[in-house]
């Protein structure tokens, strides 16, 4: 136990001890001789109690010092109970390791921690199940060197980890295996893989069925609106021909949907690269203006179109065009008659800004973050009316993630609404 004045008892024990070879010397007629014996003997036990330290640290398996009085009695007892605070600490740490691999043993997905040259120090039991990965002897080998996949490669080593990546699984290629990667620690990286497999095939069978769905409702619809259109209107039976008037709108409404699903499948499996053609906005503006009036002749609303003839980008033309059009063609739709619309192409600080505002009742909030899921309506009556089919927004929102953008929407009750995307600078073409 440490006592905070052993100092001075040490004190008062050495000088009782010279001052006995003093005194001693004093006696004898020779004090300096007297005391340079004591201090030798002194420094002689004092080198004594060095040696056994020195052993009982590195040649003793005993924990328990020596038994010593005086100033080293207090070292060793000193020396003990740092060991003894050391081992629990060490035995602390044991257990969080223990607690952390057994935590991360539970984990459904494989992890692997790799330092800043991407070199494994560490696994999971599904790492080396699922990635192939032999513990321990794969660790220190870099991971790209293990999963050899073009596309994570590339991923891994762009650094940017803000999405994930999915590829097929090293060890079978017929499961697929979503990669995230999140620092970890000051200079480590976790990467996190997960079987996506199922979720994968269930996304391909829905495309698949929307698709197919689609494409073979086409013809009997084809078939049924060619047949309502030659049918005879009839004075004799009104009920006839109001029957036959709603069939003919209810078909176009149906035949509307289904190009819809069309394009938003197309969209969904779409491959083209978006940096391999450009698009003349400007053009592209100018003919969607000439429809927005024809569109316009009913609602009689004033549309103004602000363009930068000399912003041409890099992109996919058949797919901007859609994205373009339906926001354009909502706001014509949607704007209550005699309403005023404003279209805008312009040049921002970080890319090229297409915006489009109007003027009309507005959208609550809490209709905003939905508006571009499949088929959702904030009034399914006036959709109804306006022959929506609720897959405008939706199509847009996939043409934007394709070109590495999304859509922004705001708006006031009362004052207005506005949508708005951004295409990255990286996308700006030079123009001709």
């Amino acid at each position: 136990m440490y006592y905070p004045f052993s100092w001075l008892r040490s004190a008062v024990r050495l000088t009782s001890y010279l001052l006995i070879f003093a005194l001693t010397g004093w006696y004898m007629d020779d004090m300096v001789l007297a005391v340079a014996v004591g201090a030798t003997g002194l420094l002689a036990i004092n080198y004594w109690q060095l040696f056994k330290l020195n052993r009982w640290l590195w040649h003793s398996r005993k924990m328990s010092p020596p038994t010593v009085t005086g100033v080293w009695e207090h070292i060793y007892e000193g020396i003990y109970y740092l060991q003894r605070r050391n081992r629990n600490k060490r035995k602390e740490l044991g257990a969080l390791v223990k607690r952390f691999r057994e935590g991360s043993e539970a984990l459904p997905d494989a992890a692997v921690v790799v330092d800043s040259k991407a070199c494994i120090i560490w696994c999971n039991r599904l790492a080396r199940l699922e990635l192939g990965l032999k513990w321990p002897s794969d660790a220190g080998r870099r991971l790209d060197n293990l999963i050899r996949h073009p596309d994570f490669i590339a991923y891994f080593h762009e650094s940017d980890f803000n999405h994930p990546i999915e590829v097929p699984s090293p060890t079978n290629p017929s499961k697929s295996f979503e990669y995230r990667v999140m620092p970890y620690g000051e200079e480590h990286l976790l990467v996190i893989a997960r079987d996506v497999t199922r979720v994968s095939q269930l996304e391909e069978m829905r495309k698949d069925f929307v698709a197919n769905v689609s494409h073979e409702l086409r013809t009997p619809l084809t078939v049924i609106s060619g047949y309502l259109e030659i049918l005879p209107d009839t004075e004799q039976n009104p009920m006839v021909n109001k029957a036959l008037g709603e069939m003919s709108a209810q078909t176009q409404r149906m035949q509307s949907l289904i190009e819809d699903l069309l394009v938003l499948s197309r969209i969904e499996a779409s491959s083209e690269r978006i940096y391999e053609n450009t698009v003349n906005m400007p053009v592209m503006l100018q003919q969607l203006e000439k429809e927005a009036a024809t569109l316009n002749k009913e609602k009689q609303h004033q549309i103004h179109f602000h363009v930068d003839t000399s912003l041409i980008v890099y992109g996919v033309e058949t797919e901007l065009r859609s994205a373009c059009s339906n926001l354009v063609f909502n706001a014509v739709h949607y704007t209550p008659k005699g309403g005023e619309i404003h279209v805008y192409w312009r040049r921002e600080d970080d890319g090229a800004k297409f915006i489009v505002a109007d003027n009309g009742d507005g959208i609550e909030q809490n209709h905003l973050a939905r508006l571009t899921e499949r088929f959702y309506r904030v009034d399914k009556a006036r959709s109804r009316k306006t022959g929506g089919s609720g897959l405008g927004l939706s199509i847009v929102k996939h043409v934007l993630s394709h070109h590495n953008s999304h859509l922004e929407i705001a708006s006031e009750m009362g004052k207005g609404t506005t949508f708005s995307f951004l295409l990255d600078e990286e996308l700006l073409a030079e123009t001709p």
